[in-house]
């Protein structure tokens, strides 16, 4: 089992920036594919950013590439989202997930086992 907890959600105006923090507890945390992942108001949850195991390869949606930057700290018990140049279409609650399934690169919502409670994110214009 894997708990996670994020943290670093806020309101900040458009073109700002937020840190977002997944931390795990249980299992070792560099063993799984974590995935940043939103959900907008009367929208489906959506993939947002992956890392990669062990490796830390990274991987993201198109609406974010170049904004946000997914990384994890040296003991690998804590990921992060770098979220810069926010936008109010970022606006937002942000799930971090995490796998053991290499399929989970796809970013597929199905193929995480893990689940934070998530943290609103909200971008004014």
């Amino acid at each position: 089992q894997v708990q996670l907890i994020e943290s670093g959600g806020g309101l900040v105006q458009t073109g700002g920036s937020l840190r977002l923090s997944c931390a795990a507890s249980g299992r070792p945390f560099n063993n799984y594919f974590t995935g940043w992942f939103r959900q907008a108001p009367g929208k489906e949850r959506e993939f947002v950013a992956v890392i990669s195991r062990r490796v830390n390869g990274t991987r993201y949606a198109d609406s974010v590439k170049g904004r946000f930057t997914i990384s994890r700290d040296n003991a690998g018990n804590t990921v992060f989202l770098q979220m810069n140049s926010l936008k109010p279409e970022d606006t937002a609650v942000y799930y971090c997930a995490a796998s053991p399934r290499p399929s989970s690169w796809l970013g597929l919502v199905g193929e995480y086992d893990y689940w934070g409670q998530g943290t609103q994110v909200t971008v004014s214009s």
